[in-house]
């Protein structure tokens, strides 16, 4: 009893929580260094529909406890850190078991307005990516849970955590890499950008874009749309900034010149906007797909890209679409790769993709092999709230990561160069569709 009067003269409450073997009282930290929101950095993982639901801006909304959900946060240190949670119970009567790093701890949470929870102390026994997981013991039918921030305290916490801040979106995406490649001086007239992706095996995660051929004007490449659909898309961008199409004058708008069988044209937004073409086609695992795009102008304010697309399994050349774009005049530039999730629920999978065999073809110059690239990604990278990015070189080529929460970065700005193969793409101009 004295023991227990001591405590709590120093702390405003103490709360009764059971790790996975004892019973005990702990003092809740007077304060936390890190609320970290959980909206923006938890996942239902393999399930979308369900973290399309639940996962909010907000925190964790209305949850029935039937899917455990997986939180993350990284740090610098390794040792003891404390965590609490801010929630409500709608029932009053909820009893939740939080893991972290090995150990368990199980919470009654009893109250039905936001309150901090204590949940106690765990040890970290390495630094990187740190993964909370949050369950309900015995979930209840009626979505009772709603959680917004998980609560950081302890020594750990006196170096650097990184987590996603702010912008849930493409926080929850997952950091978007890319691969540029510099056009040798003595290219005048670059009209072809020939590259291959070879995708290993488990890596096509639904939400991926792997993007082989980007451009000043636009991008072509191959997508995972959903368990049963795949894509080869290529996009070329109007001049008139918008990011809705409908907004785009008729003299600027993406003229779209011929496609090839069973390709859709039209228009897309929402980042910048323009003219838009898929294929739906099952491509697979394994296997080394070949993409060429030519770009060059057509009079004195009119530039046309035309897209093609190899499939070993078809053997030809397909076309994919040929645009022409308004307010340009111009051969290929700003040549560059990237990997990319557009699926915010599968952010917390990992992903990755082989570039290999880069060619320019100048009009004057002929085949000019590309064998150096800048590996770059985008603002949630650059702005540490998610550090699960890598890229580097690999036989003929360059690789790129992302998603997954591995602890691997490959630095912003690092120069790459592979070797030089000598072995120019076979193709028949003249033949092309």
């Amino acid at each position: 009893m004295k023991l227990l009067k001591t405590v709590c003269k120093g702390f405003f409450l103490i709360l009764v929580f059971s790790s996975c073997q004892d019973n005990y009282f702990k003092e809740i930290p007077k304060k936390y260094t890190y609320p970290i929101p959980l909206g923006k950095n938890s996942w239902i993982s393999n399930n979308q529909e369900e973290d399309r639901k639940i996962i909010k801006k907000e925190g964790i909304h209305n949850w029935d406890g039937k899917k455990p959900i997986q939180s993350y946060f990284r740090t610098n240190k390794s040792g003891l850190i404390e965590l609490g949670l801010n929630l409500r119970s709608a029932t009053g009567n909820t009893e939740l078991k939080v893991s972290l790093a090995g150990e368990s701890r199980k919470v009654q949470v009893k109250n039905k307005d936001f309150q901090e929870v204590y949940l106690g102390e765990f040890k970290l026994k390495n630094s990187g990516y740190q993964q909370v997981t949050i369950e309900v013991i015995e979930p209840e039918s009626n979505e009772n849970l709603t959680i917004k921030e998980l609560l950081l305290a302890g020594p750990v916490t006196s170096g650097e955590v990184n987590y996603v801040k702010d912008n849930f979106h493409f926080g929850r995406r997952g950091p978007s890499v890319h691969l540029r490649y510099p056009i040798p001086e003595e290219s005048k007239k670059p009209t072809y950008f020939y590259n291959e992706i070879f995708v290993p095996k488990g890596e096509d995660v639904i939400g991926s874009y792997y993007m082989a051929n980007g451009f000043s004007h636009g991008y072509f490449g191959m997508q995972v749309n959903s368990e049963n659909e795949r894509r080869i898309l290529f996009s070329v961008w109007s001049p008139f900034d918008t990011q809705d199409p409908a907004e785009i004058p008729e003299d600027q708008k993406i003229i779209m010149l011929k496609k090839g069988d069973d390709v859709y044209t039209g228009e897309f937004g929402n980042e910048g906007s323009g003219g838009q073409s898929f294929k739906k086609f099952m491509w697979k695992t394994n296997t080394t797909y070949k993409f060429l795009l030519k770009g060059e102008p057509a009079g004195p304010n009119h530039t046309d890209y035309s897209a093609y697309f190899y499939a070993p399994e078809n053997d030809e050349w397909e076309l994919i679409a040929s645009f022409r774009r308004p307010e340009s005049s111009n051969y290929l530039g700003s040549l560059y790769s990237f990997l990319e999730n557009f699926v915010p629920a599968t952010g917390d999978l990992s992903r990755k993709a082989h570039y290999t065999n880069q060619w320019l073809y100048d009009e004057e110059k002929g085949w000019i092999e590309l064998t150096e690239t800048i590996f770059t990604a985008d603002a949630t990278a650059n702005q540490k709230h998610r550090l699960d990015y890598e890229g580097g070189e690999t036989t003929g080529g360059y690789y790129l990561k992302n998603c997954g929460f591995f602890n691997e970065t490959t630095e912003v700005n690092t120069n790459f160069k592979r070797e030089a193969t000598g072995n120019a793409p076979q193709i028949n101009f003249e033949n092309l569709p």
